[in-house]
């Protein structure tokens, strides 16, 4: 029996006019999550777009939502050039959903950008159960989470630092930990997600090395869902790299795939100041 919420060309997906709708929402909290605390959200040409000085974590400085004809489009994609530039980025990012036009992968790569990543944009749909090895974050933690952060992501310490601090101290973010041993000398791993207007975000969860595959990385995640639940949120949402561990932990974690998400990026480095 054909499901009438998914594509019929590829029923791992929900059906266009749902995954654009979705979209539309999971991309509204993204952009506001990249603004915390001093970012700003708005339009540029026919795009979304959020910048932030203090934010060095992904979504802290992109596009989205790129809809309009092909010529606006590839204006808007050149004028995001310099939109990046302007806020010391040494790429622009684009994340192309159903709310962007179909014909972006052309007019990207007639202007400069290229795609660097596979997504896939996914939804909570399975029950989730506190864990009592899962706490609430302290600002003790943070240099903890800011060590385990920078080293999977890459970006840097003390600037992730400060804006961990930030966000710690915004209502709609959430940090969990677990310890590392019985003592609590160190973190043994965190999760963080962000809520805005009834929308959840599953952001980050990471773990140490030697301390995974013991079920704590699923614990911080249905910890991070609980939390957005009850703080309001009626739809919690990820996004993660198509194929591979990834995408099968956030199942096991009882999340559905519900549209794709394809990262493209342009190098800006020569009109920075």
């Amino acid at each position: 029996m054909v499901d009438p919420l998914r594509d019929p060309d590829d029923p791992d997906l929900l059906d266009p006019y749902r995954a654009r709708e979705l979209a539309g929402l999971v991309e509204a909290a993204r952009l506001a999550s990249g603004a915390v605390r001093y970012g700003k959200v708005g339009r540029v040409g026919v795009a979304q777009v959020v910048v932030n000085r203090d934010n060095p974590l992904p979504g802290g400085n992109h596009a989205c939502a790129v809809y309009g004809s092909s010529a606006e489009v590839a204006g808007t994609l050149m004028q995001l050039e310099q939109t990046f530039a302007d806020v010391g980025r040494a790429e622009a990012v684009l994340y192309a959903s159903p709310t962007t036009v179909a014909e972006i992968e052309g007019i990207a790569d007639d202007t400069g950008w290229h795609a660097v990543e596979e997504a896939l944009a996914v939804v909570h749909r399975g029950e989730v159960q506190r864990s009592p090895l899962v706490r609430a974050a302290r600002d003790t933690d943070l240099e903890g989470i800011a060590e385990l952060l920078a080293d999977d992501l890459g970006v840097d310490g003390p600037r992730l630092l400060r804006h961990l601090g930030q966000r710690m101290d915004d209502p709609r973010c959430v940090f969990l930990v677990v310890d590392d041993g019985p003592a609590g000398e160190r973190i043994g791993g965190f999760a963080s997600g962000f809520g805005e207007r009834r929308v959840g975000l599953v952001e980050h969860a990471v773990v140490r090395p030697a301390r995974r595959r013991r079920g704590l990385g699923g614990a911080l995640v249905s910890g991070v869902v609980t939390a957005l639940r009850e703080a309001g949120a009626l739809l919690v949402a990820s996004h993660v790299a198509e194929g591979g561990a990834g995408e099968r932990f956030v199942e096991a974690c009882g999340f559905d795939v519900g549209y794709p998400v394809t990262a493209y990026a342009r190098r800006v480095d020569e009109l920075l100041d």
